[in-house]
């Protein structure tokens, strides 16, 4: 039990769930809000986020990518610890679980939409399964030619901060583009923290991420680039629909980005780097709820 934990990474999950807090804040703040849509959200998420986990440690054990120059966390295909039919079914079960509670969320959420979106909304949740899935499993791993950082900003961004908001509203709003991306941005940085600190190992084993094509210093570059867009495009909304000061509590997690920046940045091994990625995720989900705070009262 303990190895499927391990496995799971419960560290990701408060990454995972920032966005739909985003979503439901966002829409709790137009006075729409229903706890039911919130908590299926939620399940949905936790199952696609340990799918997508899953799916990442047997995809790099079976495709080779996880050899002894990784210094991240031990893997538990690669190690030996959970076998890789074991773990194909695990992927197989949670792509069921997501499915069947993704399928609840959109029958109660959407019960007064139009009918059309109901199948937009499941073609979403299809192309939510096999992202997790094909990040690194597959034929055509598609985190193996840097394309992890888009997917990401989409997902985590605006498929789950836009989407969990009209789930609740039943409206759209390309508003929330800009908190949607903030959040999205973020989240592509724990990913880049991720790539930076395996940089070698990646290169090493063919795997492609961003910073294997930039190399270190313009990875860390873009690293910034990615923290201080993110923290514009939220400023920037949060001006936009200025009410009152207690809209900008938001603020107060921006120092906790700041020193994350300063870290990737100065610190080059990879031991030293791990703890940021638990620091960026933790800070993400604090800047979501000061800013839920914030737009809610």
């Amino acid at each position: 039990m303990k190895s499927w934990i391990e496995a799971a990474r419960p560290r990701t999950l408060p990454l995972s769930l920032s966005c739909i807090l985003m979503g439901s804040f966002l829409a709790s703040s137009t006075g729409t809000f229903s706890w039911t849509v919130a908590l299926l959200s939620v399940l949905t998420t936790i199952f696609l986020q340990v799918l997508s986990n899953f799916a990442n440690d047997y995809g790099d054990a079976v495709n080779g990518k996880d050899t002894e120059l990784r210094e991240g966390p031990k893997r538990a295909v690669h190690s030996g610890e959970i076998p890789a039919s074991a773990m194909l079914k695990a992927i197989i079960l949670f792509s069921v679980l997501s499915l069947a509670s993704g399928l609840s969320l959109l029958a109660i959420a959407l019960k007064n939409a139009p009918a059309n979106t109901f199948w937009i909304f499941l073609g979403i949740g299809i192309a939510c399964i096999i992202a997790a899935i094909t990040y690194t499993a597959g034929k055509r791993p598609y985190g193996y030619v840097g394309l992890g950082d888009l997917s990401v900003l989409i997902f985590f961004g605006w498929v789950g901060v836009i989407g969990s908001s009209y789930l609740h509203t039943l409206v759209w709003d390309w508003n929330l583009l800009l908190p949607a991306s903030s959040c999205g941005l973020f989240a592509v940085g724990v990913l880049n923290i991720n790539n930076i600190r395996d940089i070698e190992s990646d290169r090493a084993t063919g795997k492609n991420s961003i910073p294997v094509r930039l190399g270190r210093s313009k990875a860390v570059v873009y690293h910034w680039f990615i923290l201080i867009t993110g923290m514009l495009c939220i400023t920037i909304y949060a001006i936009q629909h200025f009410s009152a000061y207690t809209g900008l509590l938001f603020l107060l997690s921006f120092p906790l980005f700041i020193k994350n920046g300063l870290a990737v940045t100065r610190l080059t091994k990879a031991s030293e780097l791990d703890p940021y990625l638990k620091q960026m995720a933790l800070s993400t989900l604090l800047f979501v709820i000061l800013f839920g705070i914030g737009s809610v009262l």
